[in-house]
């Protein structure tokens, strides 16, 4: 995918622009209730080097315009929509599928809960999120609500700048990252008619898998996945909810996302 800011941009529209920024950072902010967090951002920063699926699907950029010679500062980025902190729309994996575009703003602010497996994924890097983990999680915290983000916190994150650790190659090039089994899929889907589920690893499948079985039972159903999350250690176990801020990508099959929880 590329996004080509190649449209020239005069002058006069930079300086308004940069009057306006100028108006919102002398406003002052909000005042926030004592005691209450501010939002959570679960967002990767998108770099030239956040690791990708295969290689090869690395971003790239360029500066096309400076402050010194144009006036304003532009850059150029070559990305595909699955790269960095993104959403996986149905049409991905479900033919007729919805795009980016289709998904509603109702379906993208969600309650999220948070199911932690990092203990056994620092032992196992194929470990997968079970039935099992799910009726844990419930027996501690409470129900699923309907709608939730479900989100697997297995402390791959912490790999995000070691691109091999995170993708956890093996020398016959097979992945090796945790994921959530279909099984749990398809019972969430279920009994608990989620809308998303959120992992903090390449894929909602895990690393091994070559059927991507989960993809195609959570798209096939017209939900969504999101990949590649930050900061989950930080978000309560249950109650929050997150806002994703997809990009309408015009026939998405996904798209970059700035995720924040409150």
């Amino acid at each position: 995918m590329c996004i080509n800011h190649s449209a020239t941009v005069t002058r006069r529209a930079a300086l308004f622009g940069a009057a306006g920024v100028a108006t919102a950072v002398a406003l002052p902010a909000p005042a926030q209730a004592s005691g209450r967090r501010g939002p959570l951002d679960l967002t990767h920063p998108l770099t030239t080097t956040i690791p990708p699926f295969s290689p090869g699907e690395e971003p790239t950029r360029r500066t096309v315009a400076t402050i010194e010679d144009d006036g304003y500062y532009m850059q150029e980025w070559r990305l595909i929509e699955h790269i960095g902190t993104h959403v996986d729309a149905p049409c991905h994996f479900a033919k007729g599928g919805r795009t980016s575009v289709e998904l509603r703003p109702s379906e993208l602010i969600v309650p999220a809960v948070v199911i932690d497996i990092a203990a056994r994924a620092a032992r196992d890097a194929d470990t997968v999120v079970t039935v099992d983990d799910i009726r844990a999680h419930e027996r501690r915290h409470g129900r699923i609500p309907d709608d939730a983000a479900v989100l697997m916190y297995s402390g791959w994150g912490a790999k995000i700048g070691n691109a091999p650790a995170y993708r956890g190659v093996d020398a016959a090039g097979t992945l090796h990252f945790p994921g959530f089994g279909v099984d749990a899929c398809e019972w969430l889907l279920r009994k608990r008619r989620i809308r998303s589920l959120g992992v903090d690893t390449l894929s909602i499948d895990h690393g091994p898998s070559e059927t991507f079985d989960t993809h195609l039972a959570l798209l096939g159903a017209d939900r969504y996945g999101l990949e590649n999350l930050a900061n989950l250690d930080r978000l309560p176990r249950h109650g929050a909810t997150i806002v994703v801020g997809l990009i309408p990508y015009e026939g998405g099959s996904g798209g970059q996302a700035r995720v924040m929880a409150l």
